[in-house]
């Protein structure tokens, strides 16, 4: 298993499309750092009365959707690397070969996923500095763990998406479309449905449930363990189909 795992983070490390997906990190860091500035900049150049209707200069909001897309095209990058599946030849087990590529995507995406929170939280919190709610990100660092954690809960779970579904597919831009269409087509399309139809369906999106997990929603359609329970199946039934698929079918 360690030759495994030492074998598919040297593949992960020496080809070029992860380091792209790291600078699209950073990117997408300095770009929610922008927003969080300007929204204060506005903040403090605002009367008393419009101060009260501001957003939350969190940016971890806006970056969490972006780092989980990334991630899945990471975890997809890792299926599909190896469409021939030359690695059997070092690692004639299967089974071995997906549980090191599981733990590769599951580790990574973890990795990045605190590093991103924590980096957005934390400018977040710097730039907004003493100023008062609504603008103030949270109060203290404990008020931020729920969210924080659940985001970085649902980047491991959208990278073990894009590796179930590139194992699959054996594609990487089918991957990636794929995956698009989870986390933004569908729940751009679900709220359109007619009633209950709309509620029902918007609750399991994956972006939703980031919201439900936490627990910061009011009313919300799905508690945090029903909420988790079902983002926990998004996981378990890629990694199914995408094992299943690997077992079968011909190197």
């Amino acid at each position: 298993m360690k030759n495994a795992l030492a074998a598919e983070w040297l593949k992960l490390r020496t080809v070029r499309a992860p380091r792209g997906i790291l600078l699209a990190i950073g990117l997408i860091l300095l770009f929610g750092a922008s927003i969080s500035f300007l929204i204060v900049r506005d903040y403090d150049t605002s009367p008393a009365a419009e101060q009260a209707k501001f957003a939350s200069a969190d940016s971890s909001v806006v970056i969490t959707p972006v780092v989980q897309f990334l991630v899945a095209a990471l975890g997809a990058l890792v299926a599909t690397s190896d469409p021939r599946l030359a690695a059997l030849t070092a690692v004639p087990n299967r089974k071995r070969l997906l549980v090191a590529k599981t733990a590769l995507v599951a580790a990574t995406s973890a990795v990045l996923g605190a590093v991103a929170l924590a980096v957005s939280t934390g400018v977040s919190r710097v730039i907004a500095g003493d100023r008062p709610p609504p603008i103030a990100p949270w109060d203290t660092v404990g008020d931020v763990l729920p969210w924080a954690g659940t985001a970085v809960l649902s980047i491991l779970v959208t990278g073990l998406i894009g590796l179930g579904t590139g194992l699959v597919v054996r594609s990487t831009a089918v991957t990636v479309v794929v995956v698009g269409v989870l986390l933004w087509g569908l729940p751009a399309i679900t709220p359109m449905l007619p009633d209950p139809w709309n509620v029902d369906a918007s609750a399991v999106m994956v972006p939703y449930l980031v919201w439900e997990v936490a627990g910061v929603v009011e009313d919300a359609p799905l508690g945090p363990l029903a909420a988790t329970a079902v983002l926990a199946l998004y996981a378990l039934v890629a990694l199914g189909a995408g094992t299943a698929t690997l077992l079968r079918r011909d190197a």
